[in-house]
C-alpha cells in the first residue's frame, strides 16, 4: 500500500489522496457506467488471490466484485469498514481491511510510543466489525523514522503491537503490518526492511501479528525475493504484488519473474491472500485478468 500509488500518463504520481477523490467521482457516475459483463470463472490455482480497491478507482466496487470473482479473485484488499458488507454480498471477502483512513497512516506509526494509544483505539475498535464481516486482516504501519534508531523502534514496536496482540487473537483477525521502500516512494520510512520487520514480528510473538510483505517495495530495497519469502515464510501474513519498476503489470515490462515468486510462495505452504497492487497501464480488467493468471500455480 502507497501514499505515492503509481503514476498517471502523463508522468505525475497517484497518492493517496487521488484516489480517495477518484472514489468518490466514480461513485457519482456509477450510475451510468456500461455494466461489466464477467466471463466463465477460472479457478486461481493454489493461491487466493485479491485486487487493491484503489487501482481500480474507477470501477464501481459491485462491478469490480463480479468481474474479479469471474476471473477467480477470492477478495477485494484494502478498503474501509463501509465496503466490507458490498464485497460480501458479492461472494468474496475483504482480504485487508482498514482500522482507519487518515493521511498520515502511513508515517504515523508504532514506531513512536506517543501513537500506541490512537493505533491500539482504532485496531482495538475496528477488530470486533472485522471478525463480524469475515475480514482476516487489519494493515498497519510501523511509521516514519523521525531520527529514531532501529533499537529504539524496535522496542517501541514491540511495546505497541504486543498491546493489540491479544484482542486479535481473541477476535481471530491478524494484525499486518507494512513493509515498505524508503528509496523510491516513502522518504524516511522505518520498516523499509525484511530482517527490521521480521525481528519486530518474532519478539511480538503472535498468531495475529504479521508482516505484509510487498513484494514491489522488497524487490526495490534488497531483491532476493524467493529466497527471502522462504526464510521469513512464519512472518509474512499477506502479500502485495506489483511490477518493478513503476508499480505497474506484472508482464514483461518490468523485471521480476511473478509465476515463480508465485510458485514459491504456493510451495511455503502459504494460506493467506496475495493481492494485486498494481497501477494498470491498459485496460485495468484485462491487466488484472493477466495478473491473475500469472499468479495461478
Amino acid at each position: 500500500m502507497d501514499g505515492r500509488m503509481g503514476r498517471w500518463a502523463d508522468g505525475r504520481s497517484i497518492t493517496r489522496r487521488d484516489a480517495i477523490l477518484s472514489t468518490v467521482a466514480a461513485a457519482g457516475i456509477a450510475a451510468i457506467a456500461p455494466p461489466i459483463r464477467p466471463t466463465a470463472h477460472r479457478p486461481s490455482g493454489r493461491l487466493k488471490q485479491s485486487a487493491s480497491r484503489w487501482c481500480y478507482r474507477s470501477i464501481p466496487l459491485p462491478d469490480l466484485c463480479e468481474a474479479g470473482k469471474a476471473m477467480g479473485l477470492a477478495g477485494i484488499d484494502l478498503l474501509t469498514s463501509d465496503d466490507w458488507p458490498i464485497v460480501r454480498q458479492h461472494g468474496l471477502v475483504c482480504s485487508m481491511g482498514y482500522a482507519a483512513r487518515r493521511d498520515d497512516f502511513i508515517p504515523r506509526g508504532f514506531n513512536d510510543p506517543a501513537n500506541h494509544d490512537l493505533l491500539v483505539g482504532e485496531l482495538e475498535r475496528a477488530l470486533p466489525l472485522a471478525q463480524q464481516h469475515g475480514v482476516p486482516n487489519l494493515i498497519a504501519m510501523f511509521g516514519n523514522r523521525q531520527g529514531r534508531s532501529d533499537a529504539q523502534a524496535t522496542d517501541a514496536c514491540v511495546t505497541g503491537l504486543k498491546r493489540i496482540a491479544p484482542s486479535a487473537e481473541r477476535y481471530g483477525v491478524t494484525i499486518c503490518v507494512e513493509l515498505l521502500n524508503s528509496k523510491v516512494d516513502h522518504k524516511d520510512y522505518q520498516g523499509d526492511r525484511t530482517a527490521f520487520g521480521a525481528s519486530i514480528i518474532a519478539a511480538v510473538g503472535s498468531p495475529r501479528v504479521k508482516l505484509l510483505y510487498d513484494i514491489y517495495h522488497m524487490q526495490i530495497m534488497e531483491g532476493d525475493v524467493i529466497r527471502t519469502i522462504r526464510e521469513h515464510a512464519s512472518h509474512i501474513g499477506h502479500f502485495h504484488t506489483g511490477g518493478v519498476p513503476g508499480r505497474h503489470e506484472l508482464d514483461d515490462t518490468q523485471e521480476l519473474n511473478y509465476r515463480a515468486v508465485a510458485r514459491a510462495i504456493a510451495d511455503t505452504g502459504f494460506e493467506g491472500y496475495v493481492a494485486h497492487e498494481f497501477v494498470p497501464t491498459r485496460e485495468p480488467l484485462r491487466s488484472l485478468k493477466e495478473a491473475v493468471e500469472v499468479c495461478s500455480v
